[in-house]
Parts: structure tokens; sequence; C-alpha cells
């Protein structure tokens, strides 16, 4: 507790883990809250929490981009929110650095927020590989900023080949590659190609079967959440759509727009997507707090970092026992970690919330238990793949239960609504195929006039 009586509880990070725990803080401390006894804070680099699983389907057009997102500031409203990001952590003097916009603008110094318990859950960034080539022509798919961007991409490259004589030219704009077999990579692709071969059908000179699809994955199998038998029916599945899938293959150059894999194959081509995995957020490595030996925070049962009082973390930053998983085959064995999926980052949000809760109020803490259900995944409209509670699933049913798990988890009900209205008007209207690539760079058309006199005003 700080010296005037107020219990300062800082979150960093805005995802599902920082933002589903100061939801469920706002609940459980209202009292508090309303009489001036606690402060809670939020920093995030985004003024809005971003739902992921839903990208794929903002990218196909499926699902506008401004609902696939959740503004802090209106979900949040007894928190303080801060739009920056946390350069450096002083544990000991309870204090963390941020940098904000303002500093930014202003060059004044960072900003000091005091706190007297911390939640550490700043997420986790796109892990990337020394691949030749690959941070000049690679693209993220983890923003929504990346889905949109993908998807003017995509339609770029038809209206290129559409317009091109040069047949080298045209067949690099129509091959796409996707590395990475895990959910990001499947759903992305599966659900771009339905949108591209329906868009082919506007153009005069391109037929479906021109486009070419490859999903280059460095394992032998992909959705491995799912099971082998429903990752075997995916890799069939878009097999039967054409799409070249490339298992125990790796991506060994993309220097010069072409992709050079590990079996010998080049692929000359204009779009290369990397979704090959996630790494946990740089600062964690900053803060000095302890790491397991993948970079996330060694974290006890009840989500409290090992060995470091009122320090909490969850999610994609936090290695957190399993108390449901099978006890070790030998004691040297180490203990079988959560899974850091959305699965269990929103369940760990509300035991991390009632335990920060019980420690502001001098409660005892509660251990995180929860068995993991299954997992589901979309291949595209009306297609996907499911394991869940033991059942598998396939087809329409697996769709239809990927649909519904997650509008049942996407926060708020006006997001619910929103979202469930546009999936009701797309299987009743046609799929929007237009590419806004020029909202990447708006001022790009005033510059030009502006510089090169392109619209000369008569005089």
């Amino acid at each position: 507790m700080s010296s005037n009586d107020v219990a300062r509880i800082l979150i960093v990070g805005g995802g599902y883990v920082g933002m589903y725990s100061a939801l469920r803080l706002q609940r459980k401390l209202k009292q508090e809250l309303r009489q001036g006894g606690v402060e809670i804070t939020v920093v995030d680099p985004e003024p809005y929490m971003t739902y992921q699983p839903f990208l794929p389907e903002a990218a196909a057009g499926s699902i506008s981009p401004r609902h696939v997102v959740v503004p802090l500031r209106r979900v949040l409203p007894q928190c303080r929110v801060v739009i920056g990001e946390v350069t450096a952590l002083d544990h000991d003097a309870r204090t963390a650095t941020v940098e904000t916009l303002a500093t930014e603008a202003t060059g004044a110094a960072d900003t000091e927020i005091p706190y007297d318990e911390l939640i550490l859950a700043p997420g986790s960034v796109s892990r990337t590989l020394p691949v030749p080539g690959l941070a000049d022509f690679g693209i993220g798919f983890k923003t929504v900023e990346e889905a949109i961007g993908l998807r003017n991409h995509v339609l770029e490259q038809l209206d290129i080949a559409s317009s091109t004589r040069d047949p080298a030219v045209r067949d690099a704009a129509l091959t796409f590659v996707f590395v990475g077999g895990g959910y990001a990579g499947v759903e992305a692709l599966a659900e771009l190609e339905d949108m591209a071969r329906y868009a082919a059908r506007y153009y005069h000179n391109i037929e479906a079967t021109d486009l070419k699809w490859i999903l280059v994955e460095a394992t032998g199998k992909i959705l491995p959440e799912v099971g082998p038998e429903m990752g075997r029916y995916a890799v069939r599945e878009l097999r039967a759509r054409n799409i070249d899938v490339r298992l125990d293959t790796r991506l060994d150059s993309c220097e010069n727009r072409t992709a050079v894999l590990s079996d010998g194959s080049r692929f000359p081509t204009r779009t290369l997507v990397w979704t090959a995995g996630v790494k946990p957020h740089p600062i964690l490595a900053a803060t000095g707090l302890p790491l397991n030996g993948h970079g996330r925070l060694r974290c006890t049962a009840a989500l409290q970092v090992d060995g470091v009082d009122h320090v909490w973390s969850a999610g994609d930053a936090a290695a957190v026992p399993d108390l449901t998983a099978p006890e070790p085959a030998t004691p040297d064995d180490p203990p079988a970690l959560c899974a850091p999926n959305a699965q269990h980052a929103v369940r760990q949000a509300r035991t991390l919330a009632e335990n920060v809760a019980a420690a502001v109020r001098g409660g005892p803490l509660l251990d995180y238990r929860h068995k993991y259900v299954g997992s589901v995944a979309s291949l595209g409209l009306h297609k996907g793949v499911a394991h869940v509670y033991g059942r598998k699933l396939k087809g329409y049913p697996a769709w239809f239960m990927h649909r519904a798990y997650h509008l049942s988890r996407i926060p708020t009900f006006n997001r619910k609504a929103k979202v469930l209205a546009e999936w009701t008007l797309s299987g009743l209207f046609k799929r929007e195929i237009v590419s806004l690539g020029s909202l990447e760079n708006p001022r790009a058309e005033f510059e030009l006039a502006a510089g090169t006199g392109r619209h000369n005003e008569a005089s």
C-alpha cells in the first residue's frame, strides 16, 4: 500500500489478460474505486484490444476492422488508460517508466508511473528468423493493421496480374506463400483464398485456377491443437482446393521476391506472409524478473511471479504450472505448463484479478486450474475443424462451432451484436472485393498534387 493509503494497480498490456483483468478488477473493487482507495492504470501502445481470432475474417472482408477491436477507454471507465510503452521497470522503487505519444511529440522525459501491485501482460511479438530477405519482403499477421493491409495487398496483386502482359510479373503476383501451419497461418490462408477465388470472377483475364497458394510448415503436421486426425483432415481439405501444402519444409530465403524452400523449390512471389510463431515481449527480459528458458516469466499456480511479491502475470508472458496435467514421469522432468493461448489467457485473467483484489483486501489467493477443452479452427467459409471435449467435428458443424465460440468470447454486447449483424448481412449479400490500399498512406495524393502540380488549377 502506498503512503497515501491508495492501492495503485498497474497493468502493463491491454490485450486478453490486461483488458479482462481490468474488467474484473473494476467489478471486484467497485467500492474501493468509488471511495478513492484504489487506482487502476492500464498501459498499452494501442487504445484498443484486438480480438485476434477474428483477424482472418477481417482480412477476408467478413467483419469490419473496427468490430475486431475493443476500445479500452469505453470498456474500462473506472481505469486510467495510458497510451504508451513501458521501457523500464524498477520494482524495488515500484515505478515503471513509460514512453507516451506526448513524449515522442514534445521530446520530454518519459513518464514515471508508481504502483503497489504490478500485472505484467505485454503479450507477445512475431518470432522471426534470420531468413535472407524476410525483413524486406515478409508480411506479418498479428495486428488488425496487418490483416487489412494483407487484404488490400492480395486484391492489388489481382489488379497487377490483370493489367500486365509480362508473364513473369503475372505469375509472381498470383503466387501467395504463407509460412507457418498454426492457427494464424492456416486460417489466414484459407479465408484469403476463399476471398481471392471469389474476386477472380470479376477479372476478365484471371481464372481461380491461375492463383497459386502455398503453405510451408517446418514440422510434419498443421494445426497441432486440434489433434493429429483433424490436422490430417485439414491438409486434405486444403489440398483439395489446390493449395500446395508443404510439410517438413522450411523457408531458406526470400530475396529478390523469390521464395526458396528447403526442398529446392523456388517460387517467384510478391506475397510472403510470415506466421511462424510468436515470442514473449522483449520488455520481459529487461525487467530483471525470473524467466524460464523460453523467455516467459516463471509464475506460481496463483499467477504470482515466482519469488517476487506484488508482481503478477498470465497469458503469453507467463509460464504457469498446469495443475490438471498428469504428474511428471520422473522427479527430474519439468512440470507441465499451460499453453500460451487465448483459452487459458481469458480464464487466467479472471483468477489473476481475483487474486490481486484479494491481495489489496488481505484475503486468500486462488490457484489457477483449467483443463484444456479443445480447439476449433476455420478453413474458410462454411469449412472448419474442431476437437472439443473429445469430440471431433469437421466441415460446416466445426465452422459453425468456431463462429459461435468466438462470438461468445468477444468482449461487450455491443461487439457481439455488430459482428452477428455483419455475418447475417454477408450471408444475404455478395462479398466486398474493393482494395483500399490508399488508406495506408492517405496523404500521398495531396503530397503528389502539392509537389508536382499534378492537378494544376487554372490561373
